[in-house]
């Protein structure tokens, strides 16, 4: 039987996908994003943005060029997704249609911006569903922005939708729905890390994501020269609350996410040794160098390597059968 199999023993297994979302928003920005996943390869996932990337009045062109961007040559991984309009614009299901149609099969994911409620998430699935279908696609995994009051009082029953794969937290869009009663400074560190609102509402949104098997994605850092203070961002957001993945709107921000938030080499080597070692006791408890394991602790170990593999991250060599 596979690991996973024995481990998880029918459940759903946690999704894995890379730990850095890279947004852009141009053709310029969107072009140079595409060449920079072909020089390093799939260790960070590009969405393209037709929410705020979309000049006033050239909604349809936009969109039009995010799908055929998307089904071209260039997308070499099938590691891009598309943010559409909110569910409420006019221009929602003119994106959902127009991208679906032309890119359904090669598209990694669609993100649903300014969801209010889990119903709102539930219609707006059935729209992209019945356009991706004709575009030849089913299941086409959905992400879910949540930056509303209303879909941080249903973030568990969004998490709980089974098409859901990411749930990401929009920062700005929060703080500015408490019309000034959180400060601006908690959009930013060291604010957005101690401020009691936003300090919840990423712990909401992490914890329903884990409850649920999904990943949680953090914030932007809108600083973008000083790449210290975004590896910072990263080691908190993961550390302190749990997040398994982070938005970058600047290719200078991957690397330090990918460095940040990815598994360190020496978890990826011990994750290995002790799921080895687990299996070739048909995966009973085990003493690994003086302490205790078991499967308890070997779900742990599968997804520091399911992490790794999908960041692009070098694995030992007998982790080969485990994955």
């Amino acid at each position: 039987m596979h690991p996973s199999e024995v481990l998880f023993q029918g459940k759903r297994t946690p999704v894995s996908i890379p730990v850095c979302d890279h947004y852009a928003g141009s053709e310029k920005l969107m072009r140079k994003s595409l060449a920079l996943q072909q020089e390093l390869g799939p260790i960070f996932d590009i969405t393209f943005d037709c929410e705020d990337g979309a000049s006033a009045g050239d909604e349809e062109n936009h969109a039009r060029l995010v799908a055929t961007l998307i089904a071209g040559e260039e997308n070499r991984f099938e590691r891009i997704g598309a943010r559409v309009h909110d569910v409420t614009s006019e221009f929602f299901k003119q994106d959902v249609a127009l991208i679906c149609a032309t890119a359904a099969k090669r598209l990694a994911y669609l993100v649903i911006p300014k969801v209010d409620s889990a119903a709102e998430v539930v219609d707006a699935i059935a729209l992209i569903n019945r356009h991706a279908k004709k575009g030849g696609r089913s299941n086409l995994p959905i992400h879910v922005l949540i930056e509303t009051h209303g879909a941080l009082e249903q973030v568990r029953a969004i998490a709980a939708l089974p098409q859901v794969e990411c749930l990401s937290f929009g920062i700005m869009d929060f703080v500015s729905a408490h019309f000034g009663a959180i400060p601006a400074n908690a959009m930013r560190t060291p604010g957005q890390f101690t401020h009691p609102l936003v300090m919840r509402a990423k712990l909401e949104i992490a914890a329903a994501c884990h409850a649920h098997g999904k990943v949680p994605s953090h914030n932007v850092t809108t600083e973008i020269k000083d790449t210290a203070v975004v590896a910072n961002d990263a080691n908190r957001a993961s550390g302190e609350f749990g997040f398994t993945r982070m938005w970058s709107i600047h290719p200078d921000q991957i690397k330090p996410i990918l460095k940040s938030m990815a598994p360190r080499i020496s978890e990826i080597n011990e994750a290995a040794q002790i799921l080895i070692e687990a299996q070739n006791v048909d995966w009973g408890p085990i003493k690994h160098h003086g302490k205790l394991h078991d499967r308890a602790s070997y779900r742990y170990y599968w997804t520091i390597l399911q992490r790794a593999k999908s960041s692009g991250l070098p694995l030992p060599d007998i982790a080969t059968g485990l994955l």
